[in-house]
């Protein structure tokens, strides 16, 4: 099974505001970038398309090791989203799930791939991780610009 490390973040001006994405895929000794933005969003959201898009991406079941400085993210994947599907897309306070159509779209995705999640501190020098943030916010100067 082919191995992809995917460096994802997500960014926004404001929160809600004009967000951005973005994505370094490493494979093999490769390196693809992905970029994109919404006009209206929340950084929550864009850090969900992130991990979206890199799964995406992917035109092969793939092990992905998926590392994000969104904690959101990371527990909504490893803690969260397991009593949320079990509950009908509920939190433990009964409230529907915010962002729901994305943690459908990446749980859909998640099954067709071997996906581990790892949280690091962001802004810390992560090369990947510095660069798919400088991604998600050059994504939204592209788009303020136009």
């Amino acid at each position: 099974m082919k191995q992809v490390r995917a460096y994802t973040d997500g960014a926004c001006s404001g929160n809600p505001g004009p967000g951005g994405w973005g994505v370094v895929l490493e494979s093999h000794g490769h390196t693809r970038e992905l970029l994109g933005a919404q006009e209206h969003t929340t950084n929550n959201r864009m850090e969900l398309q992130a991990a979206i898009e890199a799964l995406n991406s992917l035109t092969e079941p793939c092990e992905v090791e998926v590392v994000t400085d969104s904690t959101y993210l990371k527990n909504g994947m490893q803690s969260w989203l397991v009593n949320w599907k079990r509950k009908g897309w509920k939190t433990s306070e009964g409230k529907p799930v915010k962002n729901q159509d994305l943690w459908r779209q990446l749980d859909a995705l998640v099954a067709t791939h071997r996906v581990h999640w790892h949280w690091v501190r962001g802004h810390t020098g992560v090369e990947g991780n510095e660069r798919a943030d400088a991604l998600a916010n050059e994504a939204i100067a592209r788009m303020l610009e136009s």
